[in-house]
């Protein structure tokens, strides 16, 4: 955060970033109005959000009374997409820390997520697993290079656990998952 906001005196997207982020909980607390259920779709990024959007397009089809939040990481996706039709609330996702993780939940209460591709955030996604909500991660792709599948992995391993099912863009990914004891994957493609 402090060197985002360096950054920022330099480059419009870091100052897109943090002013995106301003008062961020009381912007969702004041607008979150929660229906039926609420279906809680994270992108990092504009390719991200592509991925998602049939699954999003799918799900609102399916459950037309439920409501969709869906979050971004950068202003690449959000700025693009703040007024995308098919979901009721669409913000920024505040900063990964113990503190905002439990708070954005509290607020939110998601009855289901869906993060897309590469989002491993460490705080969500263990407080997500805390209170029992299914996690689902869509268009999953895994390299042998990345934290999970080293030596001194384990908390990052840890953390995985608290996906219900890994939707996943090839067989290498499945395999490297099925190498560390996750059995609970699909091949979906991407």
């Amino acid at each position: 955060s402090i060197a985002v906001s360096i950054f920022s005196l330099f480059n419009e997207k870091a100052k897109l970033w943090l002013v995106g982020r301003k008062k961020i909980f009381a912007r969702i607390e004041s607008s979150l109005v929660k229906k039926e259920k609420l279906a809680w779709f994270h992108c990092a990024s504009l390719g991200e959000f592509e991925q998602g959007r049939p699954l999003i397009e799918a799900y609102k089809s399916n459950y037309p009374n439920h409501t969709i939040l869906l979050t971004f990481f950068s202003p690449s996706g959000y700025e693009i997409r703040k007024n995308y039709d098919k979901a009721d609330y669409i913000f920024y996702l505040p900063l990964d820390s113990p503190k905002n993780a439990k708070r954005f939940l509290n607020i939110t209460k998601p009855d289901i997520v869906f993060f897309i591709k590469y989002e491993f955030w460490h705080f969500y996604i263990n407080e997500i697993g805390r209170r029992k909500i299914p996690l689902f991660l869509v268009s999953g792709i895994f390299r042998k290079d990345q934290r999970f599948f080293k030596w001194y992995g384990s908390s990052f391993r840890k953390m995985l656990k608290n996906f219900t099912c890994f939707f996943l863009q090839n067989e290498s990914s499945q395999t490297l998952l099925k190498n560390i004891g996750f059995n609970n994957s699909i091949i979906t493609g991407d």
